[in-house]
């Protein structure tokens, strides 16, 4: 082999293993798609801490709203139970104002006449909060509304029928604050 072969198999490897280390040409369209790619992957990652963003804001606006319901519920039921107890605490003296209207004489005179309206200024009262009196006279007996004094003998008066009215009965709503008080035909 001569000195000029030799030199151009040398510069032959040369080439060869130049090739093998330099790496390959990217070219601009594989630089344009990793950036796109990189650019849609930060994309996807934003969307879903979007998306947890806004599943926790739902969650936090539901439990709000939850919240202030069952607020509102139970503030009703204490108003409800406030009302209810006041009532309780009233009926005796309405009860008292009954005793003393029918007990006055029956000329029309000044005191009677007030007691007339003072009953009929708390009954007003009563019934804005809801609160209504019944006298069940006349209606078949039922132990959850009514409660049996006495039972008696009435002539033309059909068994387990309300004959007589002791004490009336005071309802809030569908709720029987007092049960009335009655005698219960046999």
């Amino acid at each position: 082999m001569t000195h000029h072969e030799h030199t151009e198999e040398v510069a032959a490897e040369e080439v060869a293993t130049a090739d093998a280390v330099l790496e390959p040409e990217v070219s601009e369209e594989e630089t344009d798609a990793a950036a796109v790619t990189a650019d849609l992957d930060e994309l996807r990652e934003k969307a879903a801490q979007r998306d947890e963003y806004l599943a926790i804001a739902q969650r936090t606006q539901a439990d709000f709203e939850n919240y202030r319901k069952r607020m509102a519920r139970e503030v009703s039921l204490a108003e409800g139970r406030g009302v209810s107890r006041l009532a309780k605490e009233l009926l005796p003296a309405l009860d008292n104002l009954d005793r003393a209207i029918a007990a006055a004489p029956a000329g029309q005179d000044g005191l009677t006449e007030g007691f007339r309206l003072v009953h009929a200024e708390l009954t007003a009262a009563l019934a804005r909060l809801g609160i209504e009196g019944y006298a069940p006279k006349g209606e078949p007996f039922d132990p959850t509304q009514h409660e049996a004094m006495a039972q008696h003998q009435v002539e033309g008066a059909e068994s387990g029928t309300v004959v007589e009215v002791y004490q009336p009965g005071y309802r809030l709503n569908d709720t029987i604050l007092r049960p009335a008080r009655v005698v219960v035909a046999a």
